[in-house]
């Protein structure tokens, strides 16, 4: 109960399933819960480029506009690719769906693990706590990142346009590299962050109100021509400004105090930019739970997630599910041929290709500041995804009803009652055995040759009329015995025969109270499921709880101390433990040999006192 209630707190009271369609979100709020980490991105995309250029010189920054153009390409490339597979899979799934259904089990899986992955990394670097029923609250800090950042480029290209660029000042350092091809694709593959969490919505459609295909894809372009529009005009801005990439001061603060000064409005970009940073990764914690629901339904992953209850630094995954999502609709448009199949074709067949030689150059560029770890990760999961896959196919071949026969029937039970000691819970055990009608047993293990002999004389009046049966134990092993008893009984009954073991457990007040007792019903519980791995015959388990309740006073069993008992006994230790504090402070200036008596003397003394007062105040109570 502490538990449910501290989760309602956290997360909120149970939701009717009915009550599903009346939470899916707006398109305003859908741009706010599945844009965030999209729109982040253009916060450093442009930073991203100039610090790769700035370092063959002031020259090379020039560079940026064209680089960002490209990137831009890509972009909207890659949006209307996922546009047209939201109308062609309006269940959602994005990249994974359209790979597993045109290009098999592995393809999908590859892009599974990559948006998983980019998901975790979103995650691992942000700062956000909660997605579900946060769409308002989303919705303030985008969109006043995305009215400032707005602003901003309207404002300061109105001021700029026209105007010569401002030579850029970059420090004199050591000797300046030219510039080179591969230099040109660091700088490419650096701003591709621009492109991450673009595939959201297409994950995310069935969080939209209907028609969901069509208001998850008017979101899509909006979120699309925002993005670009606000990297371009960054980046045009840069260039016109002279902003040089500086350790002490963004780029996007630097156009800001260009163009406001250090005024209010400047501040508010601050806190605007500031703000999407940290909730960039709502766009995983919306995503990953969507993506991993559609691939636990499909065995990929546990069931369980079935259920309803960074911005990337290395864009790898992303570009590698981006590729795999544009060749599985070509190979959807090969195989179905529909009106205007060829063109579709053709136009997929060129995003697939774009993609995948912006995968290639991410990955080079990128590989050894830390694009590897993402393509070992990427195999791992794949393998782990297939495993727990294979783990839920064995299962269903097993539990087919097809080819199955009708079970023999079971003519009679042979019950085997375990019994420790003899208290109420066993009494209830046996009340529950003796009314299966079967053929009855209670078997004692004898560890402990007093309690055996407390539980036989006891057992005449308390047994009910069951025979006990007492296996000895030579070793003091409780599991043991038993488990050889059972063996040995099923050589005994025939095979219309079942064996039920009726374990007797209490069950206590208090959580804690479990590790204070012997878990050995538990224990023994344990070896029989695994029992049958052995080549043994099914057998069956039931408990039968006994709930202690908390009605009898401890003062019953153990006299409760008086109440100043306790106090008197804090207070010893206190004026004792201060005590031997100012003595070892004095014995600093003594010779060793009294330090160590002294110190033997305080310890034997205090401990006595200790002990004295213990039994006075807390046993005696007087």
């Amino acid at each position: 109960m502490a538990l449910a209630s501290l989760k309602r707190v956290l997360v909120g009271p149970p939701l009717d399933t009915q009550q599903l369609i009346h939470q899916r979100i707006s398109k305003l709020k859908g741009l706010a819960v599945f844009a965030s980490d999209a729109l982040s991105s253009t916060a450093y995309a442009t930073e991203e480029i100039l610090l790769v250029l700035v370092a063959v010189g002031a020259a090379a920054l020039s560079l940026a506009l064209p680089v960002a153009v490209a990137i831009s390409a890509v972009l909207a490339i890659v949006a209307f690719s996922y546009y047209q597979t939201i109308h062609a899979y309006p269940s959602g799934g994005g990249a994974y769906i359209v790979a597993h259904d045109n290009l098999g089990i592995w393809p999908g899986l590859v892009a599974a693990a990559a948006l998983l992955i980019d998901y975790v990394l979103t995650v691992s670097v942000s700062i956000a706590a909660g997605v579900r029923e946060s769409a308002t609250v989303f919705a303030v800090p985008t969109y006043l990142f995305i009215g400032s950042l707005g602003a901003l480029v309207a404002v300061g290209l109105i001021r700029t346009v026209g105007q010569p660029p401002v030579p850029p000042q970059v420090e004199p350092g050591g000797a300046l590299a030219p510039v080179t091809l591969f230099l040109l694709l660091r700088a490419y593959a650096s701003g591709s962050v621009a492109v991450t969490g673009v595939e959201a919505i297409s994950n995310g459609i069935r969080a939209f109100r209907t028609p969901e295909s069509r208001n998850a894809g008017i979101t899509l372009v909006w979120m699309a021509a925002i993005l670009i529009s606000l990297f371009l005009g960054l980046t045009v801005l840069a260039r016109q400004l002279g902003i040089v990439p500086q350790e002490q001061e963004t780029v996007v603060s630097q156009i800001a105090r260009s163009i406001f000064g250090g005024g209010a409005f400047y501040f508010v970009v601050q806190a605007a930019t500031a703000l999407i940073l940290i909730l960039a990764a709502n766009t995983s914690f919306a995503d990953f739970p969507r993506l991993s629901s559609i691939l636990a339904r499909d065995s990929f992953l546990p069931r369980q997630l079935s259920q309803l209850g960074d911005r990337l630094v290395f864009a790898n995954g992303m570009f590698l599910s981006f590729t795999l999502s544009q060749s599985g609709m070509v190979k959807r448009w090969w195989t179905r041929r529909g009106p205007g199949w060829l063109r579709n074709l053709l136009i997929n067949g060129l995003r697939a290709a774009t993609t995948a030689v912006v995968l290639a150059v991410v990955v080079v560029t990128k590989f050894v500041h830390g694009a590897w770890i993402v393509l070992l990760l990427i195999p791992a999961n794949v393998w782990i995804m297939y495993r727990i896959y294979a783990h839920y196919h064995r299962v269903r071949e097993q539990l087919t009803l097809e080819g199955a026969r009708a079970p023999d029937p079971i003519h009679k039970h042979k019950v085997v009652v375990p019994v420790g000691g003899m208290h109420r819970g066993v009494l209830q055990a046996l009340r529950y055995a003796k009314s299966l009608g079967g053929d009855a047993v209670a078997v004692t293990v004898d560890v402990d040759p007093g309690r055996t002999k407390d539980i036989e004389s006891k057992w005449e009046r308390w047994g009910l009329g069951i025979p006990l049966k007492v296996l000895p134990s030579p070793y003091r092993s409780v599991l043991e015995p038993l488990l050889r008893y059972l063996n040995d009984l099923e050589w005994e009954i025939g095979f219309d025969q079942q064996i039920t073991v009726v374990l007797p457990e209490f069950v206590p007040l208090r959580w804690w109270h479990f590790f204070l007792h012997g878990q050995s019903a538990f224990l023994l519980k344990l070896a029989l499921f695994f029992r049958r791995r052995q080549g043994y015959r099914v057998t069956v388990v039931t408990d039968v709880p006994y709930y202690l309740t908390g009605d009898e006073p401890a003062a019953a069993v153990v006299p409760a101390p008086r109440p100043l008992a306790v106090p008197i006994l804090l207070a010893a230790t206190a004026a004792a433990g201060t005590g031997g504090a100012f003595a070892v402070s004095l014995a600093r200036e003594w010779p060793p040999i009294v330090t160590e008596v002294l110190g033997i003397a305080f310890v034997i003394a205090l401990a006595a006192m200790s002990f004295l007062l213990l039994v006075r105040a807390v046993v005696s109570g007087r």
